[in-house]
């Protein structure tokens, strides 16, 4: 059935495609579980995950949530496309964002540590197949190591509201299909493409597992079916998409139940992206913080003893001195 529609659909020749349209995997794409892990973020991405372990990404939206993931240890992170347009433009995800709003974020965040992989959404592309490849190539640009593609219309929303509509599955993977050979035509890049469906609330399950291996066929890296509702349906989406890794989204209160980081491991997913929980935390944190102020008239409280060189730490302030030191200067010897 899903080599019928590829069929269907089959792009223009190739260099890696069939005579059917089924991707052929480069050389360089293709990794093993023992290689010593790279520097270059994209590689190091795909060497995760060829390991047994799945992939934890933290979701961050900007300078100081990286950082504050980055200082617990964590070894990849997500740029979620709610996060960024909030924090960003204090707006909600109703495709308000644009392509420069999510590649500068991306920036902010990859130059704090080139080599941890940033997962970053790029909700529908941005428009048709030419916009899709500017988006590859912008995201190459900016360090980010994998971007996910959706299935969803132009004036998309969050994936956990009501009300979603997707386009066909031939415009999709002509999404999909765009974002392949963009990355392919770019010398050594090695980002990884992330097809992601949310058709499951609209089509149901089976079409939105028929979408991502169809997917697969034409290239996806991963898989991603926004609001997998149940751990029976996760186990079921990864036995029908094996051997494309799949990647499931956790937001607290969303479609998706709470699944811990082993829990989904052991339901076979391969990464595991936590969307809103700096975002979140950062609305919790923040709104205390000011009725306190406006409550008080003071920040003693919310400050819980952070002067402002402990708050300069957190974000790289040691980093900097030890810049200007080894350089030679002597502007921050003392500070």
């Amino acid at each position: 059935m899903v080599m019928q529609t590829i069929q269907s659909v089959a792009p223009a020749s190739t260099d890696n495609y069939t005579s059917s349209g089924v991707y052929v995997k480069p050389a360089h794409l293709i990794h093993t579980a023992n290689e010593p892990l790279h520097w270059k973020a994209s590689t190091r991405l795909r060497q995760m995950l060829a390991r047994d372990e799945i992939v934890v990404a933290p979701g961050v939206c900007d300078g100081i949530s990286a950082r504050c993931a980055l200082e617990a240890g964590f070894t990849c992170l997500y740029q979620s496309g709610a996060a960024t347009t909030a924090a960003k433009l204090g707006q909600p995800d109703l495709a308000i964002a644009t392509l420069p709003d999510f590649v500068q974020n991306a920036s902010v965040i990859t130059n704090l540590s080139y080599s941890t992989p940033l997962i970053a959404d790029a909700d529908t592309g941005f428009g048709g197949p030419a916009m899709v490849a500017r988006t590859v190539q912008m995201y190459d640009r900016a360090g980010v190591a994998a971007l996910h593609i959706e299935d969803q219309v132009q004036t998309k929303r969050c994936g956990h509201l009501l009300g979603k509509q997707v386009v066909s599955t031939e415009e999709f993977l002509t999404r999909i299909r765009a974002a392949v050979q963009a990355r392919d035509a770019i010398p050594g890049c090695d980002i990884v493409i992330i097809a992601r469906t949310d058709s499951a609330q609209v089509l149901g399950m089976d079409e939105a597992i028929r979408r991502l291996q169809a997917a697969a066929a034409v290239g996806a890296d991963v898989a991603f079916i926004e609001g997998v509702k149940t751990k029976e349906l996760l186990e079921k989406t990864v036995a029908a998409l094996t051997p494309t890794p799949v990647l499931v989204n956790v937001i607290s209160g969303g479609l998706t139940p709470s699944f811990t980081t082993k829990e989904a491991e052991q339901m076979g997913a391969k990464i595991i992206i936590f969307s809103l929980v700096s975002a979140v935390a950062a609305v919790h944190a923040i709104r205390e913080a000011m009725y306190l102020l406006k409550k008080t008239g003071t920040d003693h409280t919310s400050a819980r003893g952070m002067d402002p060189r402990a708050f300069f730490e957190v974000v790289g302030l040691d980093e900097v001195i030890e810049v200007d030191r080894r350089a030679g200067g002597t502007a921050l010897s003392s500070i």
